[in-house]
């Protein structure tokens, strides 16, 4: 269903207060969509607070220059974001598990609830929807908002929608991106985005730490099914022993679906709190939001990832099983 433009305005019009939020381990749609729409909002004249239930990555900090992103637990807390709304936007999911922490509130919360999102599937979050699941990023639906919204784009809120859309998309190079996909970055860049300076920024600052661990990651890669299963794996103990963020697996399991005859690629992180982190990375018929959700996580037919409690082993043993079954014997 296309989005309710008419409904969305009358919202965004009516209303004074609002707080930004979206799913746990951000990424750069998420960010950049939180930052982009709160620009849009600020031409507004509204009150914002952009508040997630985890940090922003290091290597994604570029984004933010101007630290408008809090923390839940960090300086503000349930109460406070609860009483600063008018409006709580949830913007790149909706699903209650990728909440993580930010679930509290919006259970508490007496704001106006909208989710404003792109994924195909999701939770009841007892909110107003504004879905479009053939969009290929939600920064690309803030751009759209912002011209529904009459507001033009600034420099600013072109480059962290141009981030955002850059990178759910691989750089636009995923199936995702269609015509429309290079419309709307031409826009941003009218607007003033730069994307040799955005793709620097995501691409080209590694540390050495994400170097070293990437080496190990690839160096684990192994394959089944006669090539067309492709998976590797993080330890906890891997980060300390190369100095490493857990933020620095980010997208390295693109680098298993370049393997030739590769059709499906997984990558199990362990985490260093406990638990693992599954994503997942699809080239053929096989839907990864299905595999994600039969672990509570969620996310697109070609890509997706969940989260796993408990021993590392047995979660391992567990997802590629899943894998194994999803993907069939293959043809005879």
């Amino acid at each position: 269903m296309p989005i309710n433009w008419s409904r969305f305005c009358d919202i965004i019009n009516s209303h004074q207060r609002f707080v930004l939020t979206s799913h746990i381990r951000p990424d750069c749609d998420s960010l950049g969509s939180e930052l982009g729409m709160a620009g849009v909002l600020d031409q507004l004249g509204k009150e914002v607070l952009i508040v997630n239930g985890h940090p922003t990555p290091p290597n994604l900090a570029f984004v933010d220059p101007d630290l408008r992103i809090q923390v839940l637990g960090e300086g503000i807390t349930v109460d406070e974001v609860s009483a600063a709304a008018d409006v709580l936007m949830i913007l790149d999911t909706s699903s209650w598990a990728q909440l993580g922490p930010m679930s509290e509130v919006v259970r508490a919360t007496p704001a106006v609830t909208i989710v404003f999102d792109h994924h195909v599937k999701g939770d009841d979050l007892g909110a107003i929807e504004f879905k479009n699941t053939h969009a290929e990023a939600t920064g690309r639906l803030v751009a759209e908002a912002a011209e529904q919204l009459g507001v033009p784009l600034t420099p600013e809120i072109a480059a962290s929608l141009f981030a955002a859309i850059a990178t759910d998309t691989g750089w636009f190079r995923f199936s995702s991106t269609t015509a429309d996909t290079y419309h709307w970055a031409a826009k941003l860049i009218e607007a003033g985005a730069v994307p040799a300076a955005i793709y620097a920024d995501l691409y080209e600052r590694d540390t050495l730490g994400r170097t070293r661990l990437r080496g190990r990651i690839l160096e684990r890669f192994a394959t089944e099914l006669d090539g067309r299963l492709t998976h590797t794996y993080v330890r906890a103990a891997d980060f300390a022993e190369t100095g490493a963020l857990p933020s620095d697996t980010e997208d390295v399991i693109n680098s298993g679906l370049a393997i030739t005859g590769t059709e499906v690629a997984v990558i199990l992180v362990e985490q260093i709190d406990g638990g693992s982190k599954i994503s997942f990375r699809s080239r053929c018929d096989l839907d990864c939001s299905d595999l994600a959700a039969q672990f509570g996580g969620g996310g697109h037919k070609a890509a997706a990832g969940a989260f796993v409690e408990g021993d590392f082993a047995a979660a391992q043993k567990k997802i590629l099983a899943a894998v194994r079954q999803a993907m069939g014997p293959g043809p005879s």
